[in-house]
């Protein structure tokens, strides 16, 4: 299997460092980086091929993800918003894609248990509705994990003390997700 990684937003935050904690600085850019380096590391030491991108440019991921033969998509980011009290985990699965929603959901159950984040379950984006980009646009099974809230203070703790924890989990969930497909080829 080849896993194709995509932190999101632009390399070292420029010039777009996506959602950023007010209080603490913490940024996605830096959080999705090193969680996917770490995802890398477990899924290579399982004997998992792994590519990863981390661009400010939609169309140049998509098109390196589907230029790379890859067999699944997985973007890492951080969810925001002006609420925060507003907490927990999601995964979002392509519409009409039943490995894409198999994947989200392994991804979905290992981050929740390991990390006791709030479930807020897998979520299925429609193109031209309600589509992220990176999933309407790759070729193969994709997933947009929303790790936790970088806006509630919980969360962020999470996000800045257990980055590890997260990689490990979405690791789990991609190995998880193997064995599940592996029995239907």
């Amino acid at each position: 299997m080849v896993v194709f990684i995509n932190p999101g937003h632009a390399p070292n935050g420029n010039p777009d460092p996506g959602a950023v904690n007010d209080t603490t600085g913490l940024r996605e850019c830096d959080v999705a980086k090193c969680v996917a380096d770490n995802v890398e590391q477990y899924l290579n030491a399982a004997g998992v091929t792994t590519e990863q991108l981390q661009s400010d440019s939609l169309g140049d991921i998509c098109r390196t993800a589907n230029d790379s033969g890859a067999d699944i998509f997985v973007s890492i980011h951080c969810n925001a918003v002006d609420a925060e009290s507003a907490n927990g985990t999601e995964t979002w699965a392509c519409a009409g894609s039943y490995r894409g929603s198999i994947l989200a959901d392994c991804i979905q159950k290992q981050i929740v248990e390991a990390l006791g984040t709030t479930d807020r379950g897998v979520k299925i984006a429609t193109p031209g509705v309600n589509g992220l980009y990176v999933l309407s646009n790759t070729a193969m099974p994709a997933v947009l994990v929303e790790l936790a809230f970088i806006s509630n203070v919980s969360d962020e703790q999470l996000l800045a003390d257990d980055q590890d924890d997260f990689a490990r989990a979405i690791a789990r969930g991609i190995t998880d997700y193997e064995l599940v497909v592996g029995g239907e080829a």
